[in-house]
């Protein structure tokens, strides 16, 4: 140790030290002693004040990076618009569309009566002109006045116009308090329904409202159906699903047709319907459940017969969709778009006279339109290497326009309307970016590394071009990484990421198996007893870009956050000596000790995606070996580590990076801790805060970089 660093260390605050309080776990004739786990009980004041005194830590820890946290800040501030409206989507007699206002955390939802039945080019609105007619729907400002945190889980206008149902979080939990106004009047119902799961809806005659309630693990298991007017304790419960594996959903057909209740678990999903004219009648199942095969259904009319277009995976891996009579789902198929291997059929949606077919080929999302008459699928083309397209923002049956969002790594988010009859896409708007933003500064390019077996991981790379080519001469990087759920990654814009790019850092994205970018298999590859391919997967990428000139370990840092966050407690521990810091969002890294625990929230239905290592010991073992509290080593240097987490959240609960932070500290890691005290999975809420939060993030990145004060 050099003087320095020696003067540096004497200098340093010390980290809050937490008393050790052995527990002793034992499975499969495993004894294990876990120090930290006394740290799981929340109502503990000293679990609180340790909390607390990390948060104390990490500020006075990163007290240096206060003035770049204010220009980043100010950086995501100044190239937002920050009075804006969104583009307004037609539903009924109305446009709806969203405000959001310079100094106000959350937006609001508006909307104002068509021109005409026959008007369908969304008004363009200016935030300084009045919008004819305009309506507040709900303002989220007035309504999370006095509350710290406010979060919308349901927000749903009845088909006639005349009411509004919103669910709203105050603490971070995911448990939503359903409320219900009059639009005609400006009155708030009596009818409130508490402790409900987000996604409520009205039925399409707007006399009652479906929702759904959780079980003790946050489990959402039962839907109900309430009566307007009634009180709650009258609600009908429509389903209910006792095994601990399924999630429960439901929703109307965008045909008005069924309402589907929808449950699944990782690998097996089964799907019940139930007309919509008779909600207290009983729902006919379309396929029963079969272990380990998923499938989706959508209502659409053919040839004046109503039919069910069935998304599915029996014997097709990458999925296969098939027509069904609705009046007898298991009766004769007939096959619509084949299964074809690497072509990853995602979902789709219906209309009156086509349908939407979203589907993933070579590592892109694509968007087909299927001909009901000939069967045909219409892809649409774009001209970017990179990017993202999705249908979005289209509730009406029989549009003669369809809805489009769009965005790449250097294409700001984009909406556009796709004419039907002549295929044109029509520009409604493309996000501004204030502060002269020029995409044709920015480069992005896809790489590939080589696994350890062979196989090719693709890595999405964005730049700024007047740093020279990515790849031309080592870089500062920050490498992204997920790998889980069969979730990809896609190539989406980011005004925060702007300030890392500005400052010369190359943004990367491992898209590693686990995910869903490749396929189907590229999931099954990555998951089970196959997890450990996540891992190598994302050490492989960082050696390719540390190889091929993209970057140095002492330039390269790596994020992931949730299941991401497991990636990196696991890579930290895997090739420490390859990064010069790892940031951790909300992350999943007491792994094995939370799977084992069936009372934790989702715990059971996460045995799908990790194996059950309660009930298997080969599972226990398995998962033992990469879950990062597990497996801290003394052995090696790690990298500087930021751990963010929330102390509300259901999803991972704050007590695993409490635990491994402790547990790093142990070994002389450089582990700092923030939680927030008054947030969910998704972090704080309102978009001031959100900004500051990714702020304090990129700041301490960039420090780590080296680049703090480009």
């Amino acid at each position: 140790m050099s003087p320095a660093d020696a003067s540096a260390d004497r200098t340093r605050p010390l980290p809050p030290v937490a008393s050790p309080q052995p527990r002793v776990r034992s499975h499969h004739g495993d004894d294990i002693e876990d120090r930290y786990e006394w740290f799981r009980a929340k109502e503990d004041g000293a679990v609180i004040a340790h909390l607390e005194a990390e948060n104390a830590y990490t500020q006075e820890r990163t007290a240096h990076l206060d003035e770049l946290r204010g220009r980043i800040f100010d950086e995501i501030k100044g190239r937002t618009l920050e009075t804006d409206l969104s583009v307004p989507v037609r539903r009924g007699h109305w446009w709806y569309y969203g405000r959001t206002v310079e100094g106000s955390q959350y937006g609001i939802h508006c909307r104002a009566p068509l021109a005409s039945d026959d008007d369908w080019t969304p008004p363009v609105l200016s935030p300084d002109t009045e919008v004819p007619g305009e309506q507040i729907l709900l303002d989220g400002n007035v309504e999370a006045d006095g509350h710290e945190f406010f979060s919308l889980g349901s927000f749903e206008i009845s088909n006639d116009g005349t009411r509004m149902l919103y669910g709203v979080d105050s603490a971070g939990d995911e448990r939503y308090l359903i409320r219900v106004r009059d639009l005609t009047t400006g009155e708030q119902l009596p009818d409130e329904i508490p402790d409900t799961f987000a996604g409520a809806g009205f039925s399409p005659d707007g006399r009652f409202i479906v929702y759904t309630t959780v079980d003790d693990a946050w489990r959402p298991d039962t839907v109900w159906l309430h009566e307007l007017g009634t009180p709650v304790s009258d609600d009908v419960r429509l389903f209910h699903e006792p095994d601990e594996r399924f999630w429960v959903g439901a929703g109307f057909t965008r045909s008005d047709r069924y309402l589907v209740i929808g449950l699944g678990s990782s690998i097996t999903s089964e799907e019940w319907i139930l007309d919509a004219d008779d909600l207290r009648g009983e729902p006919r199942v379309v396929w029963p459940r079969r272990e380990g095969i998923e499938y989706e259904a959508e209502h659409a009319v053919v040839d004046g017969e109503d039919v069910l277009f069935i998304l599915h995976n029996d014997g097709a891996l990458d999925f296969e969709l098939v027509r069904v009579p609705a009046s007898d789902p298991s009766g004769e198929r007939t096959t619509v778009v084949p299964h074809r291997p690497g072509q990853r059929l995602l979902g789709m949606s219906t209309f009156r006279d086509l349908a939407v077919v979203a589907y993933r080929r070579g590592g892109l999302a694509r968007l087909g339109l299927l001909d009901y008459a000939t069967g045909d699928v219409d892809e649409l083309s774009f001209d970017e290497p990179l990017y993202a397209v999705g249908g979005g923002g289209n509730p009406e049956w029989a549009p003669p326009v369809l809805r489009l969002g769009y965005g790449s790594f250097v294409t700001p988010a984009t909406v556009y309307d796709l004419d039907l009859a002549t295929r044109e896409l029509m520009l409604r708007k493309r996000q501004p970016v204030l502060g002269g933003y020029d995409p044709e500064r920015y480069e992005q390019a896809r790489v590939w590394a080589r696994a350890q077996d062979g196989t090719q991981i693709p890595i999405s790379l964005v730049w700024k071009r007047s740093f020279g080519e990515a790849g031309i001469a080592p870089r500062p990087l920050h490498l992204y990484g997920y790998g889980s759920y069969e979730h990809s990654i896609e190539p989406a814009f980011s005004v925060a990421r702007l300030s890392e790019l500005d400052r010369g850092v190359v943004f990367a994205v491992a898209h590693v198996r686990g995910g869903g970018e490749m396929g189907r298999q590229w999931y099954e590859d990555g998951k089970l007893l196959n997890k450990r391919n996540t891992f190598t997967d994302f050490v492989d990428c960082a050696l390719h870009l540390v190889d091929h000139g993209y970057t140095t370990p002492d330039r390269m840092v790596a994020e992931g956050g949730s299941a991401g966050g497991l990636l990196m407690g696991a890579v930290a521990n895997l090739a420490p000596e390859l990064f010069a810091g790892i940031l951790a969002d909300v992350p999943f890294v007491d792994a094995l000790t939370t799977i084992l625990d069936p009372s934790l929230p989702l715990t059971v239905i996460e045995w799908d995606e990790w194996g059950d290592p309660l009930h298997d010991a080969d599972v226990y073992a398995y998962m033992k070996s990469y879950s990062p509290y597990e497996n801290v080593r003394a052995d090696v240097a790690y990298p500087r580590i930021l751990a963010v987490t929330s102390l509300n959240d259901t999803r991972v609960l704050y007590v695993e990076p409490a635990k491994w932070v402790a547990r790093l500290r142990e070994v002389g890691a450089d582990a700092l801790l923030k939680c927030e005290m008054v947030a969910g999975h998704g972090g704080v809420s309102g978009r001031y805060n959100a900004w500051r939060e990714r702020a304090f993030e990129l700041a301490w990145l960039l420090d780590v970089l080296g680049v703090a004060d480009a």
